[in-house]
C-alpha cells in the first residue's frame, strides 16, 4: 500500500501527516481529533493546547476502550449461542438417527 501525504488542520495548526490509508480516511482522523479538542477546550477559560490535546486523548481513549469492550461482550454472547445451538443440533440430530 502506497504511502499518502496530507496537510491536515487540528486546533488550529496545520500538521503533515504520511500514512498508509487513504486521504479521506486521514482527514477523518483529523477532523475527529479537531472537533474533540474544540469540545474541550470550549468547557474552560483558559485554553492550553497541550492540556487540551492530552484531554481530548484521553477521552478518545476512553470511547475506543468503550467500543472494545462492547465488542468483547458480544463476541462472548455470540460465541455462548453458537455454542448453546450446536448442543441442540447435535441433540436432535442424535433423536433423528435413533428414531
Amino acid at each position: 500500500m502506497a504511502n499518502n501525504s496530507i496537510d491536515v488542520d487540528i486546533f488550529g495548526t496545520t500538521y503533515h501527516v504520511r500514512a498508509e490509508q487513504d486521504r479521506e480516511y486521514l482527514q477523518d482522523l483529523a477532523a475527529t481529533v479537531d472537533r474533540k479538542m474544540r469540545e474541550i477546550a470550549g468547557q474552560g477559560s483558559k485554553v492550553d493546547p497541550g492540556r487540551v490535546a492530552v484531554l481530548a486523548a484521553l477521552n478518545l481513549a476512553d470511547e475506543l476502550f468503550r467500543q472494545q469492550r462492547l465488542q468483547e461482550g458480544e463476541r462472548v454472547k455470540i460465541e455462548e449461542t453458537a455454542a448453546r445451538l450446536s448442543k441442540e443440533l447435535a441433540a436432535v440430530m442424535r433423536e433423528e438417527s435413533s428414531g
